[in-house]
């Protein structure tokens, strides 16, 4: 994750700033934030942090201890080139919280992008009730994945029918599928057992002659 802020794949003010916000973060925890993640020298040293910042003493003591208490820095120790320990301030509890925002972010497109995907293999706009109904699938547990497998599967029959594909869905959760995994291995099987029956049926005996 660290990787990700120091190579600037998504923009630190951005997402801060959200953070901020979701943490009820002061302004002298906001500015904090900003100093240790542009300081090449991430120490506690209240000196340098007075001259950088607007901050006194004793607001940077007591922001420093309430953005521990929030969990959203840490102190690393480490050892220089002569073997000294170092204490460094370490933002990485912070990056590991924007990260999992940025993941709910990411969930929340996958589930418009499921809407697209009926958009675009019904090829028209998907009624409101039918925006429901795909929304109460994914309400009742139905992975997106597995929902997609029974959409696919009903464009191949010709049928684009939620109704349809609802069947299709309850069925695979009887015999219970929860991945497209699931349905495969279920395939496999149905056909080996069709397979094993075929080649155990004696078909000498039953003969006419």
């Amino acid at each position: 994750m660290k990787e990700l802020w120091i190579e600037k794949y998504f923009s630190l003010s951005t997402h801060l700033m959200k953070e901020a916000i979701n943490q009820h973060l002061s302004l002298e925890e906001f500015i904090l934030l900003i100093y240790f993640e542009d300081a090449i020298d991430k120490s506690l040293n209240v000196e340098m942090i007075k001259n950088a910042t607007t901050l006194n003493e004793a607001s940077i003591l007591n922001t420093f201890n309430s953005l521990m208490s929030k969990h959203l820095i840490d102190m690393k120790s480490s050892k220089d080139l002569e073997g000294r320990i170092k204490e460094e301030v370490s933002l990485i509890p912070l990056y590991n919280k924007i990260g999992d925002v940025i993941q709910e972010e990411e969930k929340k497109e996958e589930k418009i992008n499921l809407y697209e995907c009926f958009e675009k293999e019904f090829g028209r706009p998907i009624s409101s009730m039918e925006y429901e109904i795909i929304g109460a699938w994914v309400e009742k547990g139905f992975k997106e994945q597995l929902i997609l497998e029974a959409l696919k599967e009903a464009v191949y029959n010709g049928v684009t029918s939620l109704r349809y594909i609802d069947k299709i869905l309850y069925e695979w959760q009887k015999k219970g599928y929860k991945s497209p995994k699931d349905v495969k291995q279920g395939v496999i099987k149905r056909e080996e057992k069709i397979s094993t029956t075929l080649f155990d049926y004696n078909w000498l005996e039953d003969s006419d002659e």
